[in-house]
């Protein structure tokens, strides 16, 4: 068993509550971390599961999708990134708002979701 990270996967959505964010959007960004149930073999890919799977699965969610939550967009991706391989046991995902309209002094709003 071991982990598979995507740091800092950057996007432009349109997802929020506000009709501001749904109409301009703002940035995001999306760390994964995935636990994989695989003991890798031989130098072959397919012993294993490939990362390189991943972003594309999340970019056509952020691209087709134009949620009110965070939480909603990340449990869309958990169930994705869950199904893109039965070795797959676990995702963690952090999703950053980069540019929140809330009056305030801070860098971002961050959630995150497991399961």
């Amino acid at each position: 068993m071991y982990v598979i990270r995507l740091n800092n996967m950057r996007f432009h959505s349109h997802i929020g509550v506000l009709q501001e964010e749904k109409v301009v959007g703002q940035n995001i960004a999306i760390d994964l971390e995935t636990t994989i149930d695989a003991v890798p073999h031989d130098d072959q890919l397919d012993s294993t599961v490939s990362y390189a799977d991943f972003y594309p699965v999340i970019a056509e969610i952020i691209r087709s999708n134009r949620v009110d939550l965070v939480e909603t967009l990340a449990q869309m991706i958990i169930k994705k990134i869950t199904a893109v391989d039965n070795r797959i046991s676990a995702v963690k995902v952090r999703i950053q708002k980069q540019a929140t309209p809330i009056d305030g002094v801070f860098d971002n709003v961050e959630i995150e979701m497991e399961g």
